[in-house]
């Protein structure tokens, strides 16, 4: 047990974290709800019924889908885009998709490499960007839900103002929504390109996200 915990350290603490904030955020959002239907004279709702609205899902999902569209983001961008110095960047010369021998698939897999990499054909074409494709669909399932949860939420204010609720595909234009997606995603780029550029020239000591320490300005990716 011991040895499990300590290999797997990173993805328990950030699993507990997410869980200990996730929790913190329904009961914030509860009281938060149950304030305004105070205000408004309505009837307030249980923790089980809060956890089941589209107010609770709408205020999940539109950060979950900006988070993965980061990660989708950078994944994808760094194959062919580069910077200078950052060790979030691999080296300038090996901007692209790299050679076959480069990234072990067909021929040159190792005898522990992925079966999927010696495969061959669609299955390792496939599996050579299964990480984007996954970091996609999940962006674009939590940004579907994000939209319904939000048009769902936006029709119970407009109700509440005696208006009449909209369309879904309405919803998709409308302000609300994109005041949603933009204030997330805004954030996100600005979190990502920062961190791309503060790592040419400060250092974590210790981590793999730096350089080391006593590294060059220049080094760019792993040459660090």
């Amino acid at each position: 047990m011991r040895r499990f915990l300590r290999e797997n350290s990173l993805s328990l603490a950030f699993g507990a974290l997410f869980l200990a904030s996730l929790v913190g955020q329904a009961f914030a959002g509860w009281h938060q709800l149950n304030d305004e239907l105070f205000a408004d004279g309505l009837h307030q709702l249980s923790l089980g019924a809060y956890l089941t609205s589209a107010s609770f899902a709408v205020d999940v999902t539109e950060n979950w889908q900006s988070e993965y569209l980061q990660f989708l983001l950078y994944v994808v961008l760094t194959v062919w885009l580069v910077q200078r110095g950052s060790p979030e960047s691999k080296p300038l010369k090996d901007a692209g998709q790299e050679s076959d021998e480069k990234q072990k698939v067909g021929a040159y897999a190792r005898p522990d490499s992925p079966k999927l990499a010696r495969a061959g054909g669609l299955r390792t074409l496939f599996y050579s960007r299964s990480l984007g494709i996954v970091m996609g669909s999940i962006f674009l399932m939590s940004w579907l839900v994000q939209s319904v949860a939000g048009w769902a939420t936006y029709n119970e204010t407009r109700l509440r103002q005696l208006r009449d609720p909209i369309p879904w595909i309405s919803y998709l234009t409308n302000s609300d929504f994109w005041a949603r997606t933009l204030q997330n995603w805004q954030s996100e780029f600005l979190a990502v390109g920062s961190m791309a550029v503060l790592a040419i020239y400060l250092r974590q000591r210790g981590s793999p996200e730096s350089k080391p320490v006593g590294s060059s300005h220049e080094a760019t990716g792993i040459e660090g």
